[in-house]
């Protein structure tokens, strides 16, 4: 039986993540936001509540895979498929972007060429549950540019996988013909299996049975996710990679509805869990002693995201407005750059300050999100409208409209009042 203390400090974490949790959704800011702020509170850098990290990283891998395993339940192949090109183009032309400049830099800063190509990976990534939230708070998660922004996210998100795999090769000292194989085959078994998904509805065995009995469906979406993990790993392939192939069967059988339902609050307890985690490593005096570091870099990676972004679209032909409004919205580092730096730190491809660095930028490039996007809007509505004058572009920065704001502005008065 655990120690009285662990299973209170459980609960406790549990507890701060709740709170912080529903705060930042009132403030209509993503929950995970609170859930990072919850773990850099109670962890080695705040309380010290939670100092030993071994039972939470372990149910942060879960988190993890639940992630990929929901991810890949939500594709809808048949809308990803209609807009593929420009999703799959998109993300292409933003991973070899990201890597290209990192090694370009690679010579100026010392890094290795493994770290350059970690660091790009980590760069190129964005977050899905921030730029959702944000789409949802401004309702164009249903325009154009909301639908074509979340297809490029769910073609980063396959992309992980085989980051993954190219990362673990990166450790053992270069490619072999065998890694080379596993990323190929990984990448060729996928668009087969799509193939087959489009043209035909799978259902699942025991599909009567587990309908019968409520009690199952979560047991039988855990068995599908961990079950399939598992069987990659053992084919030497990474258990992510085999998550999310589970997802796309499902989310493209005929018990997608019930299944999706049933996960959805296990995914969002392991979820949890897995951002508390990122919040523990999160150090405020690490922020305050490297401020300039931090905020160079976060700088320049927002405005290089941005820029990249709009140029590969307007490469692809896409309209101005549109290549603004999606290129900002996914200007932030994602949540996978999370996992990511944790395997490459594993593989001893990234060093502990570095690690830190890391993680600090992503958290405040997520934190910052919200603020970026309405500075471009109303910078292309001030471009769009001519006019220039130095109140109006003062006014560009002018946040108080932002929901997380609004609410602490004081109300005007009625025109009766000022009368």
């Amino acid at each position: 039986m655990p120690d009285l203390s662990d299973v209170t400090a459980v609960a406790v974490i549990a507890l701060a993540a709740l709170l912080c949790g529903v705060l930042f959704s009132r403030l209509k800011q993503p929950a995970i936001i609170g859930y990072i702020v919850a773990g850099a509170l109670l962890g080695p850098a705040g309380v010290g509540l939670a100092n030993n990290r071994d039972a939470v990283d372990v149910l942060a891998e879960f988190g993890v895979l639940m992630l990929l395993f929901l991810v890949g339940m939500q594709l809808d192949l048949r809308r990803f498929v209609a807009g593929w090109r420009v999703a799959l183009l998109t993300t292409a032309m933003q991973i070899v972007g990201c890597v290209g400049v990192a090694l370009a830099l690679s010579p100026l800063l010392g890094w290795n060429p493994g770290l350059s190509i970690l660091l790009g990976f980590i760069v190129s990534v964005s977050s899905t549950a921030v730029v959702i939230k944000i789409l949802e708070s401004s309702d164009e998660i249903a325009t154009p540019a909301g639908r074509m922004a979340i297809g490029i996210l769910i073609a980063q998100d396959m992309a992980v996988v085989p980051m993954m795999m190219v990362l673990s090769a990166l450790s053992r000292k270069g490619f072999n013909l065998l890694d080379l194989a596993k990323v190929g085959g990984s990448i060729l078994f996928l668009v087969l299996l799509f193939f087959i998904l489009l043209r035909y509805r799978v259902r699942l065995p025991f599909a009567s049975t587990v309908a019968k009995h409520q009690d199952l469906s979560p047991l039988t979406g855990l068995a599908w996710c961990f079950g399939a993990a598992t069987l990659a790993s053992l084919l030497g392939l990474s258990p992510a990679y085999g998550a999310f192939l589970a997802g796309v069967v499902i989310g493209n059988s005929t018990q997608r509805a019930s299944m999706l339902q049933s996960s959805q609050p296990i995914q969002s307890i392991l979820m949890m869990v897995f951002f508390v985690s990122v919040g523990l490593l999160l150090d405020p005096r690490f922020i305050w002693q490297n401020l300039g570091t931090v905020l160079s870099l976060l700088l320049m990676v927002t405005v290089f995201k941005t820029l990249l972004n709009i140029g590969a679209l307007k490469l692809l032909g896409e309209s101005w407005p549109r290549c603004v409004m999606v290129g900002v919205s996914l200007a932030q580092i994602g949540e996978f750059s999370f996992v990511l730096a944790g395997i490459g730190k594993d593989n001893r491809l990234l060093g502990a300050q570095e690690a830190r660095l890391v993680v600090t930028v992503t958290v405040l490039s997520l934190m910052l999100s919200p603020f970026w996007l309405m500075a471009a809007r109303r910078l292309h509505k001030l471009g769009g409208n001519g006019a220039a004058t130095s109140g109006d572009i003062l006014r560009v920065f002018d946040f108080r409209d932002l929901p997380v704001l609004r609410r602490f502005r004081p109300e005007s008065p009625s025109p009766e009042e000022s009368a």
